[in-house]
């Protein structure tokens, strides 16, 4: 079984690989475009996580995280625990291009645009303001933005607005 990461399962799958391959999805978007009440902020104070949003010519690039066959179920389950607490994010297989030329089936999850936590299109500032200042049961909303960042460069994956949140988040922390 293969899943999507693009975000914080990059840096923490929370489950054991047997391979791990830079991966791309095409007709999506990694944004920050869903208000998080539960891991990086509370309902009184939102904070906001990355999810894919669906993008006519986008993609995004992201790791292939391959689970061992026998664990499957197990990490499945674990996965929808852990993604799909607010039922903001919809489970999909979608094919994912391996940066090796092969093609797999992923699970992924994708934003729900008619779920009351999405909020795409907000701007950069309006995004880094949140970020510095949310919290949640997983820690600083902060944290999660400089982690995901972080790996993602350190992979050779780029993400422009991301490194541009980084740095705004930094600055207005202080």
């Amino acid at each position: 079984m293969w899943v999507f990461g693009y975000g914080s399962l990059v840096w923490n799958p929370g489950f054991e690989t047997v391979e791990r391959v830079i991966a791309r999805l095409p007709g999506y978007r990694r944004s920050f475009c869903m208000r998080s009440i539960h891991h990086r902020g509370t309902p009184e104070a939102p904070g906001l996580v990355l999810a894919l949003d669906r993008v006519a010519g986008g993609a995004c690039e992201g790791v292939a995280l391959r689970a061992a066959p026998e664990r499957a179920e197990e990490v499945l389950a674990c996965l929808r625990e852990r993604e799909l607490i607010s039922a903001a994010y919809l489970e999909q297989r979608l094919e994912l291009a391996l940066a090796d030329g092969r093609r797999v089936e992923a699970v992924t999850y994708v934003v729900d645009p008619d779920h009351e936590q999405y909020c795409g299109g907000l701007d950069l500032e309006e995004q880094a303001r949140i970020i510095a200042r949310a919290h949640g049961g997983r820690g600083p909303n902060a944290e999660y933005l400089f982690n995901t960042a972080a790996h993602l460069t350190a992979l050779g994956l780029h993400d422009g607005e991301l490194d541009w949140l980084a740095r705004r988040v930094r600055d207005i922390a202080g």
